[in-house]
């Protein structure tokens, strides 16, 4: 193995060093903070030149101390209509004075720190084994920074069928504030809930969820990242599915400086489905990476990558995605698309769909596209009488549908085509 570059390991080694050691928890949870340092030293601190980094400059998630990120004028409620439990934090810190009482039917929540801290949980199978297992064959050291580091979150473990969503609601208050969030997410066999996260969380935020889906499970899970202009953000989503069960990702981001979402789906039991999407609109200043890792590891799978990105005014967007066939993983059925719609001349967007296979019945595609606002379909729009402006609009809601339509839920699908819309209306394409 050639050796670690030595500004890679100086980079670890300063990752490791800029926040204070969490709360020493129980023997087993220490060692997986003790592995998860050892796989981010080996990494090392990511880098523009390395293979999944080469759209993405990773120096504003790694500089010492955030830049300061100016405030939103106003707080977006975006699923405050929604019936749901809602858990608040505040710069990456728990508010219980802002939040509901954390109990659900069908539904354990408990802190993370009580979780790592107790000799016996759930959880010590789960900490860091997903994370751990998704470092292979892409490096992802935000991530084991994370396992190594975070002491705030929640475990949430599922049993029946909740009757109301939980709703992960992040506040950002202090203009230099750094967060870092981690979720561990176990739903039994034949248990379904609802899962919706949304709001900035802080100036720069690293957070990660590893999720684990019992036979027959299923999680619907909806994010709503903005509205910070200034926001650095990476976060990462790591599942596991059981036999027959179904993950179900939608991510809306709107502004920020720089995101760069991670997914990484293991469909590891027969008849599992993995479907992830996302839709991404900005403007000036705005850069946006989604990277996504899904793995066939059983047969009868299904997965969808469906991801759409707006960007006008020297916005910046990329997307890479990979479906990974393994031996034996036959009658595979994997989908993928990565469409960007530019406004200007100025966007720009880079792609990288891949596709590896090692099964001979299986039904795989994948195709990524970008290009200008369709003029014909602009002429005909303004033909009727609809103005230019509100014509884009129709288009660039259009085109995004797809990916919406990847939510289960026809009220959360309405919840986010109405935060779409407001984005436009205050800046009209």
């Amino acid at each position: 193995m050639a050796a670690l570059p030595q500004a890679k390991a100086d980079g670890a080694e300063a990752l490791l060093a800029a926040r204070p050691a969490p709360a020493k928890g129980a023997a087993w949870a220490e060692a997986a903070r003790e592995a998860a340092r050892g796989r981010l030293r080996a990494a090392g601190a990511p880098a523009r030149r390395d293979e999944y980094w080469r759209f993405t400059d990773p120096a504003p998630l790694l500089a010492e101390g955030p830049r300061a990120a100016a405030l939103p004028l106003e707080e977006v409620q975006v699923f405050d209509e929604v019936d749901a439990l809602r858990l608040v934090f505040v710069d990456g810190v728990f508010r219980p004075d802002l939040s509901d009482e954390p109990r659900l039917d069908g539904v354990e929540i408990q802190p993370l720190s009580a979780a790592l801290s107790a000799d016996i949980h759930w959880a010590r199978s789960l900490y860091g084994a997903l994370e751990a297992a998704g470092q292979n064959p892409v490096p992802r050291p935000l991530a084991a920074l994370n396992t190594a580091q975070a002491d705030t979150g929640f475990a949430i473990r599922v049993t029946g069928r909740p009757a109301r969503p939980i709703h992960l609601r992040y506040l950002h208050e202090s203009e230099g504030s750094e967060a870092m969030i981690r979720h561990i997410v176990r739903l039994e066999a034949g248990a379904e809930a609802t899962l919706l996260e949304n709001g900035p969380a802080a100036a720069r935020f690293n957070k990660a969820m590893e999720i684990e889906l019992g036979e027959g499970a299923a999680l619907h899970h909806v994010r709503a990242q903005g509205r910070d202009h200034d926001r650095l953000a990476a976060t990462h989503v790591f599942a596991r599915l059981g036999a027959r069960a179904a993950y179900r990702g939608f991510t809306l981001t709107t502004n920020g400086r720089l995101t760069r979402n991670e997914v990484v789906l293991d469909l590891a039991g027969e008849g599992a489905k993995g479907h992830v999407a996302g839709a991404a609109i900005g403007a000036a200043g705005f850069h946006h990476d989604d990277t996504v890792f899904v793995t066939h590891s059983a047969a009868h799978c299904e997965s969808r990558q469906v991801f759409k990105k707006v960007l006008k005014s020297g916005a910046r967007g990329a997307f890479q995605g990979k479906i990974l066939v393994k031996p034996g993983a036959q009658k595979t059925d994997g989908y993928q698309i990565s469409q960007a719609l530019l406004l200007d001349d100025d966007a720009e967007f880079n792609a990288k769909p891949e596709l590896e296979i090692y099964a001979d019945d299986v039904a795989c595609s994948h195709g990524s596209t970008s290009g200008a606002v369709d003029e014909d379909v602009l002429f005909y729009l303004r033909s009727r009488g609809v103005p230019e402006a509100e014509a884009k609009d129709m288009m660039v809601l259009a085109f995004v549908e797809e990916a919406i339509g990847e939510i289960e839920s026809e009220p959360l699908r309405d919840v986010i085509r109405e935060r779409i819309a407001a984005w436009l209306a205050r800046r009209k394409v």
